[in-house]
Parts: C-alpha cells; sequence; structure tokens
C-alpha cells in the first residue's frame, strides 16, 4: 500500500474544520483586509499599484496613530471620546498665529496641551468615578467650542512648513507620514510586550477588582493610559494637519469613532487585547482603503457611512458570537 507524502514525511494536513476555526479567530481586520484586496483586485486593480498603496497607508497613518492610544483606553475597560477635540486645537494652535512663537515651539506646547488634556480626562475618570464617555465626550465638546469661538477672530490658516514636509513629502517611493506612523508603532508594541506596564494593563482589563485588590496601582494605569492616548491624539494632530496642509475648525473630527471601529475590528474589546497592537493597526489600513475603495466606485457620503456601519456590525456580531461559546 502507497502511503501520501504528507504521512512518508509523518506530517498531517489541518482539516477543513480546523483551519475554519483558527480563520474565525483572527480579528475581523485580517480577513476583512484579504477580501477588500481580493475585490479591488477584480474590481479595481488600479488601487493595488504600489504607489497608490503608499499612498493609502499616508491616508491611514493619522488614524493608525490615534487607533494606538483608544486601544490602550479599551483594554483597561476605558473610553476615548476627545480625541476630535484634541486634534481641532491642535491644528488650531498650530495654524491661528494666535500664539506668536516659532514653530518648534508651537509643536512642544502642543505636547503639552495633550498633556494637560490627558491627564484631566484621568483625573475625572480615575478619582471622581466619572464615566469615560461621559468625561471625553464633554472635553471633546468644549474644546471644539473654544476652538469654533476663537476662530472668528483669528481664522486658522496654512500649517507649518515642517509639518507640511513631513506629512506630503517622500524618501524616495516611501512618504515620511509611514516612516512617523512605523516610529510610534514599534515602540509602542515592544513596550506593551516587555514591560510591567503591558503586564498591569492586561491584568486590569481582565478584572479590574482583582488588579486593585492584589496592589496594582490602577489609578497610575489608567492616567497614564490617557495620557497616552492624548499624546497620541496629538501626533496624529501633527500629522494629519500636515498632510492636509491647512487648519480647519472640523479637522479630524471623524477619527474618534474610526479609531473605535478600527480597535473592535482590530480583535480588541472593553477589557481585551487579544488583537494587541497590529490588530487595531491592521484595522486602520482596512478602515482607509475601503474609503478609498468606496469613493473609486462612485459611492456617495450616505452610501460609504452604510457599508462602514455594516462592517462594523459583522464585526460586533463575530465578537458576540465568539464570547458566546
Amino acid at each position: 500500500m502507497s502511503l501520501s507524502l504528507s504521512q512518508k514525511k509523518g506530517l498531517s494536513l489541518p482539516k477543513p474544520r480546523d483551519l475554519a476555526r483558527y480563520i474565525f479567530s483572527l480579528p475581523f481586520a485580517y480577513v476583512g483586509t484579504v477580501l477588500l484586496l481580493l475585490f479591488a483586485y477584480y474590481t479595481r486593480p488600479a488601487l493595488l499599484s504600489p504607489l497608490l498603496l503608499l499612498l493609502i497607508i499616508r491616508q491611514a497613518a493619522p488614524l493608525g496613530i490615534v487607533v494606538l492610544g483608544q486601544s490602550l483606553c479599551m483594554r483597561v475597560l476605558s473610553l476615548d471620546l476627545s480625541i476630535g477635540g484634541v486634534i481641532v486645537a491642535v491644528s488650531y494652535i498650530l495654524t491661528s498665529g494666535v500664539l506668536p512663537f516659532s514653530e518648534p515651539v508651537l509643536v512642544l506646547i502642543c505636547v503639552g496641551f495633550g498633556l494637560m488634556i490627558g491627564s484631566i480626562n484621568a483625573l475625572l475618570i480615575t478619582r471622581l468615578r466619572a464615566s469615560s464617555v461621559i468625561v471625553t465626550l464633554a472635553m471633546a465638546m468644549i474644546l471644539s467650542g473654544i476652538v469654533i469661538s476663537l476662530s472668528q477672530y483669528h481664522a486658522p490658516s496654512d500649517a507649518p512648513e515642517i509639518l507640511r514636509y513631513i506629512g506630503q513629502k517622500r524618501i524616495g517611493v516611501f512618504p515620511i507620514a509611514l516612516f512617523v506612523w512605523l516610529a510610534v508603532l514599534i515602540p509602542s508594541v515592544i513596550f506593551l510586550r516587555i514591560s510591567v506596564f503591558g503586564r498591569y494593563v492586561d491584568a486590569i482589563g481582565a478584572n479590574p477588582n482583582a488588579a486593585w485588590t492584589s496592589g496594582i496601582p490602577y489609578i497610575w494605569v489608567v492616567t497614564i493610559v490617557h495620557i497616552m492616548s492624548s499624546l497620541f491624539a496629538v501626533f496624529s494632530g501633527l500629522l494629519l494637519v500636515g498632510f492636509v496642509g491647512v487648519g480647519s475648525i472640523d479637522i479630524g473630527q471623524d477619527l474618534a469613532l474610526n479609531s473605535l471601529a478600527a480597535v473592535i475590528l482590530g480583535g480588541v474589546t472593553f477589557g481585551s487585547g487579544k488583537g494587541g497592537v497590529i490588530g487595531p493597526t491592521v484595522a486602520a489600513f482596512m478602515l482607509t482603503f475601503s474609503f478609498n475603495l468606496l469613493t473609486s466606485l462612485g459611492l456617495g457620503e450616505p452610501g460609504k457611512l452604510m457599508i462602514q456601519g455594516g462592517i462594523i456590525a459583522v464585526a460586533a456580531i463575530v465578537y458576540a458570537t465568539r464570547q458566546a461559546k
């Protein structure tokens, strides 16, 4: 009796059921990205050209940076909806001319501003036990309202030259924004995997009460997470302002909700960091690619919103199904 090649080598091919179970266990972003790329290959192959893919990656960079902070917040059972307000404020600080300082000083002011907003959010959430949804949403509204009021006297204008260079220029064929994204992403991945802080984040997400009683510095960890989220929003705002080239009173307003979608699609949910950092990062690219694909298909804004909502709903259903097992 002859043996098959796999039997001769002592190997067994994975069963279809096991393969399906493995694919089903992956964050939706991985499968969704593959499906989108396959769909684009047959319908809009031009989107898969290297230059266009690099352009889409450049567009995804601001969302990809914001997603890092949002995923951290969700892993410690919190939320940050102040992202849009922080980005609008950063845009105004940089482009309005209200503060008569040099460009490097303005960037440092934006970083200090992010530290302040993250600290205020964390103080209200940890010390006063206020809802993170209410606190951060209120912060976003306050910041947006302040910017709209001030813009009546000093309207936003052109972005600083150094930010336009970072947001729009390339090194060879690669956008500088890609290197900025990687410079933020790679240290974040390493830090969360090897540091005690990363283990604290996982412990709080798994069981905050047990983490508290075991001596884990819950307040300190949540505070650092919200400060990091605000700082990521500042970095995203710097990149976005440079990419667009001008300031605006509504720039980046969609990033808060899109970051929530990317985190969920990337496999991170409240208290669960299964998708890690890479899952939400892939989801940021997936969402940005889907925006470009839908635009190329001629769908208007209502159609794009419905399809994007459908993608998020599917991800939520998949997550709920996994949790029920």
